[in-house]
């Protein structure tokens, strides 16, 4: 890069020389905030009708430079129109672009009022509002795959585990609903952050606001904004909607990482519950019959990339005085990255889940192992009015005797029932089945096969509110 940036940088009068070019690297940011571009030509034709209503632009000049900045915005997009590396960040090359199509003398007046602090924030709000429902598209096919998958397997009962031990049988839609309704909180972060982000910094200049005659609120409308930030020094130095949206991207890939790990259990050897479609899954260079998770390996993985980006803007933010400081630089990449790496996991989590293939004869094989009725006989003998922590004894007692006679619960004999405890009399066989098990579970966000239907009919709706949402971006570019 040369030093020799005078004519692109929108600073320099007060220095006899150019920044060295070391100090030009480091300072460059156009090669990654290039992407904000379109909302920066959308905030810059806002801008520019602001001043002409405050009598700053003629009629004929705004005219001219709507039309320059449509131009300009066409070659952009074609890629007729790109940075140099002359151009300091996004915002000196439009100017440059739009100089140059427009000329100076109207080209020139568009940066009045404004400052790069008000505008890049501006910008980096738009461009993550319109991405945030962009990404909540991708966790709603998500949801839908596992939604299809959920409805499928509601009266399969499976074995469910804590401590990666079995626990209790539940319907395995169940199972795979809960990651439904854990990316349902994801997409209603995003929502809720939405409400704090809808407002615009522009009007709040490099710190203080401007003396000119514009109007911050007729430009917020413009832009699509709910409102203004009402402190111009806050509006400049705040990046609480960037530390936010990257712990709601971060909390996704912690939601895809949990998801991912289910599926290399479910579809390794040991567990064989679960079959790889051959789309969604890689072989070995070296072992012919490998058939191997890379995508959920990869949800695993790339998570730890999204929680260091939350990690890195609260370090950047956390000793910064007022107002801005060029640190905040720092605050695109990471946003930038997130959006990229979550558009790549999230379409092939989709196709993955959507094709996987379930042994429900397996599940249902295994889903008394490892004694998970006890908690039935205990809740057995509670209903016949023994206190639960005695009832709590007595299933320990069955278990501890099937284990001495190499038996399921379901093994011992009414004579080993009675003899643990006279409450045991044979009618606790009802409660020894796996259907019987689930069916007893009826609560509201019970396992029992007939409240996870109406669970996965809940879930649903809330996915077809969700895509509601997410279906139209709050600023048009």
């Amino acid at each position: 890069m040369s030093s020799n940036t005078s004519d692109a940088r929108l600073w320099g009068a007060r220095f006899a020389s150019g920044p060295s070019d070391a100090m030009a690297n480091l300072s460059a940011s156009v090669h990654f905030d290039w992407v904000l571009a379109p909302y920066d030509i959308a905030q810059s034709k806002a801008h520019a009708r602001v001043l002409h209503g405050a009598g700053l632009l003629t009629k004929d000049e705004l005219k001219t430079m709507l039309t320059g900045l449509d131009t300009l915005l066409e070659n952009a997009a074609s890629g007729k129109f790109i940075p140099t590396p002359a151009d300091e960040d996004v915002h000196s090359a439009l100017e440059r672009g739009l100089i140059e199509t427009i000329g100076p003398e109207v080209g020139g007046k568009l940066r009045a009022g404004r400052s790069r602090n008000d505008q890049v924030s501006t910008d980096l709000r738009m461009y993550l509002r319109n991405n945030a429902r962009m990404l909540a598209v991708a966790v709603c096919d998500l949801q839908s795959a596992l939604l299809v998958q959920a409805q499928a397997h509601v009266d399969h009962p499976a074995p469910g585990f804590t401590h990666l031990q079995h626990a209790q049988p539940v319907s395995f839609g169940h199972e795979l609903a809960k990651h439904i309704h854990a990316f349902g909180r994801d997409l209603d972060r995003f929502a809720d952050w939405d409400k704090r982000t809808a407002k615009s910094p522009m009007g709040s200049g490099a710190l203080a606001g401007t003396s000119l005659d514009l109007d911050p609120v007729a430009l917020a409308k413009d832009l699509g904004f709910e409102g203004v930030v009402e402190n111009s020094i806050d509006g400049v130095s705040d990046r609480d909607y960037v530390a936010e949206f990257l712990f709601v991207t971060g909390l996704i890939g912690v939601h895809l990482s949990r998801l991912g790990e289910e599926i290399c259990l479910w579809t390794s050897r040991e567990f064989a519950w679960a079959t790889l479609d051959d789309a969604w899954s890689t072989g070995s260079s070296i072992m012919p019959q490998k058939k191997n998770p890379d995508v959920a390996e990869l949800a695993r993985g790339k998570s730890g990339r999204l929680i260091g980006h939350v990690t890195a803007i609260l370090t950047v933010l956390k000793g910064l005085p007022f107002a801005y400081n060029r640190d905040l630089q720092e605050d695109k990449e990471s946003v930038i990255d997130a959006i990229e790496t979550l558009h790549l996991l999230l379409p092939a989590m989709t196709g993955c889940v959507a094709t996987l293939k379930f042994d429900t004869e397996k599940m249902l094989a295994s889903a008394p192992d490892g004694f998970a009725l006890a908690t039935d006989i205990a809740e057995w003998v509670v209903r016949q009015g023994v206190p639960f922590r005695e009832a709590h004894e007595i299933a320990g007692a069955c278990v501890r005797e099937a284990e001495k006679q190499g038996t399921d619960l379901d093994g011992l004999s009414d004579a080993q029932f009675a003899a643990i405890h006279p409450s045991l009399t044979p009618a606790v066989r009802e409660v020894l089945t796996v259907q019987g098990s689930l069916d007893s579970r009826s609560t509201i966000n019970g396992t029992a096969p007939a409240s996870v239907r109406k669970q996965l009919a809940h879930a649903e709706n809330n996915i077809a509110d969700l895509k509601k949402w997410s279906a139209k971006l709050p600023h048009a570019i």
